[in-house]
């Protein structure tokens, strides 16, 4: 999949696309619906696969107050949303001037720029443009007006439970990581790109990467046994989410600590992706850093044997 951010990259080409729009995080089984419905309309019909996304969740602009935390980070959304098969991602970037667009003005945009669609598919649900005055009856008038056909998708039900983004949300900060992964269609993970900490963990004979997970939604703190891969080869993990009370001063700052074991090496500026398994343990303080370096003895074992 390649990543563009203006339609008329496309339009080059003289051909026609076949589009998904949403913001897509988690690209759930909801998701997955849309996006592979714009794939089978471009393999009918001879067009390019073309799923539009934005940069941010839209109310970081246009409701700053109500801004959830993101299922995924940006780059494991594209990579997400690339895995299934779309040939083109148009990702936009949701600043003020673009949010001030109405809904028709952003589809004739869209129209101008890619030179010819051919079909547009969305949630049923799906709302967009300014004042949210975009929808699937817009989408349908402009069709007919621009000669594109419009997918409007019902919502995906697992066991009863309707699949969105929000609903994952809760299950995640509930710690119920596997009817979260269940709705993702795949295993839950956290992923970040690692960056530089206070080399603790290294003082205390069990080196960490810390992850840069700002944004993110996270499952109740505590430490859990994990996987991750680097390079084709799969690490078991000990990770922690949480303010590390016992070695913390000041104001305590959220944080995920990945100690994978048994591997050696350098990992500052690359992204790692780690699934979440077992809750092992609730976060808690400590008497000393000797009583807790006993206890990462204890979670490194109990995840070296897989529990």
């Amino acid at each position: 999949m390649k990543t563009i951010h203006e339609a008329k990259e496309l339009n080059a080409r003289g051909g026609k696309v076949c589009l998904a729009i949403g913001v897509f995080d988690g690209v759930h089984l909801g998701h997955q619906q849309i996006l592979r419905q714009a794939i089978s309309d471009a393999r009918q019909h001879d067009a390019v696969s073309v799923a539009i996304t934005f940069d941010r969740h839209p109310n970081a602009v246009v409701a700053p107050d109500k801004v959830p935390p993101l299922i995924y980070s940006l780059s494991k959304k594209l990579e997400t949303i690339g895995s299934l098969g779309i040939e083109y991602t148009l990702l936009i970037h949701f600043g003020k001037k673009f949010s001030e667009q109405t809904g028709e003005e952003f589809i004739h945009h869209l129209a101008r720029d890619f030179g010819k669609i051919d079909s547009v598919c969305v949630g049923a649900d799906f709302v967009f443009g300014h004042k949210r005055s975009g929808h699937v009856a817009l989408l349908k008038k402009l069709g007919a007006e621009l000669h594109f056909q419009v997918h409007g998708l019902s919502a995906v039900s697992l066991d009863g439970e309707v699949v969105n983004s929000t609903r994952i949300r809760e299950l995640i900060r509930a710690g119920d990581i596997d009817a979260a992964s269940q709705m993702l269609g795949r295993p839950y993970t956290i992923s970040g790109k690692i960056i530089s900490g206070d080399k603790l963990g290294h003082a205390l004979g069990f080196p960490t990467a810390n992850l840069d997970t700002a944004g993110l939604v996270f499952p109740p703190n505590g430490v859990y046994a994990a996987r991750t891969k680097i390079k084709n080869q799969s690490y078991r993990v000990a990770l922690n989410i949480g303010v590390r009370p016992t070695v913390s001063t000041g104001q305590r700052e959220l944080r995920v600590e990945a100690h994978l074991l048994d591997f050696k090496g350098d990992l500052y500026g690359e992204t790692l992706q780690v699934e979440i398994g077992a809750k092992l343990r609730e976060e808690r303080q400590f008497g000393s850093k000797e009583e807790l370096q006993i206890q990462i003895r204890k979670d490194v074992s109990a995840v070296r044997q897989g529990v």
